[in-house]
């Protein structure tokens, strides 16, 4: 009987620890007192440490507050630091940027065009909920190499904010989406209730504040990685032609639902809709796989005298671009997550808890997420170099 992660730290273990720190995505934090500390931190519970994030590095640190004012050091990092002004609020960013940088908010925050009206007691617990899944995001999209920038005075192009908006009363709802670098997130999505019945109603597997943010966001880096790119005739080849009429999709969508054969194809019902759809929702798939596995890693996650053998890995034959150098590292990472999840799920159940993912992928799947990754290495290898060659 084979150890589950036997193979799979055969696999991965030499190229993790060659891999640079802004591309792990652990989450193995400790305060320097050796307490475990976690992301959304702003004090060791064990030696009342402040703690913040550092974007750079990826990692919480330990802060020691400065003689100057409104500066602080974070320990190992030779830099001054300054906290976020978004600490103290209902939002508790735990971010810190640059004691030089003239911006009171860090890089996370400064992407809020607007926040709802926090008077309201439910909006202040709305917003906090949702700032927490928007860190984790930025955290992400940074450390594997993504632009982030913010719209509203960084790069007003083609960059990136959000309007965090509630329904008024007897008003029209707030409806979650993307358009032209503005993603608006209804805050009640927020509200543990109310998102379940959402995803009751609409028969959906899956339902999270996070997942709204990764999928939205992948409408955003379509417009940005795809659109006037190399990469669209390849998305065609595996999406779908976009220049299909979305608002005829979404109401085919609606009167008919998705085709009985969808899981042979897509990852969701709802990446049937449209090529757009599809791409959003395998995105979002695609950060869900790499987060979740470098945290898995990141912990040392390990088990022995496992038995997966009924599950039947995927193959290079399966793949976009078998011959793409990333694609052996690719089919690696991924069936080692499928490795993972299949235990995951098994501990939910266990539990008498939902699968922590319940979905299931098909070769024709597999094939775009391997074309999300070769976009992502793209986009970080084009910042790489430009950067030397600066």
């Amino acid at each position: 009987m084979a150890g589950l992660f036997e193979s799979f730290t055969e696999r991965l273990a030499a190229d993790w620890k060659q891999r640079k720190a802004e591309e792990r995505l652990s989450r193995n934090y400790r305060c320097r007192c050796g307490t475990p500390v976690f992301f959304r931190n702003t004090q060791c519970l064990t030696c009342k440490s402040a703690l913040g994030y550092l974007p750079e590095a990826t990692s919480i640190v330990t802060l020691n507050i400065g003689p100057e004012p409104g500066v602080v050091h974070a320990e190992g990092h030779a830099e001054p630091y300054k906290l976020c002004a978004n600490r103290e609020t209902p939002a508790g960013c735990n971010w810190l940027l640059p004691a030089a940088d003239p911006h009171p908010l860090c890089i996370a925050c400064r992407l809020n065009r607007t926040i709802p009206n926090l008077d309201d007691a439910n909006n202040a617990d709305y917003w906090s909920r949702i700032e927490r899944a928007k860190r984790r995001l930025v955290a992400q999209l940074l450390a594997v190499g993504l632009p982030v920038k913010s719209k509203l005075d960084e790069d007003p192009e083609r960059g990136l904010m959000f309007d965090f908006l509630r329904s008024p009363s007897g008003g029209p709802a707030v409806m979650t989406g993307h358009a032209n670098g503005l993603i608006t997130i209804n805050v009640e999505e927020a509200d543990d209730v109310k998102r379940e019945k959402i995803k009751h109603d609409l028969h959906e597997p899956y339902r999270t504040l996070l997942g709204h943010f990764r999928h939205e966001v992948g409408h955003y880096y379509w417009d940005r990685l795809v659109r006037d790119s190399a990469w669209l005739a390849p998305f065609r080849e595996l999406f779908g032609d976009e220049r299909a009429s979305y608002v005829e999709a979404l109401k085919r969508n609606y009167e008919q639902g998705p085709p009985t054969d969808w899981a042979n194809s897509y990852i969701s019902s709802y990446a049937t809709t449209h090529p757009w759809e599809d791409w959003a929702e395998t995105w979002a798939h695609y950060l869900h796989i790499v987060d979740s596995l470098g945290t898995a890693l990141g912990f040392g996650l390990e088990a022995g005298d496992l038995d997966y053998t009924t599950i039947k890995p995927f193959t290079l034959d399966d793949l976009y671009a078998r011959d793409d150098p990333g694609a052996p590292r690719f089919l690696s990472v991924l069936n080692s997550w499928i490795e993972m999840i299949m235990v995951l799920n098994e501990l939910a159940r266990s539990l008498g808890e939902p699968d922590f993912y319940p979905f299931v992928m098909s070769k024709p799947v597999v094939a775009k997420l391997q074309l999300v990754q070769m976009i992502v290495a793209g986009e970080r290898n084009e910042a790489a170099a430009s950067q030397s060659a600066a």
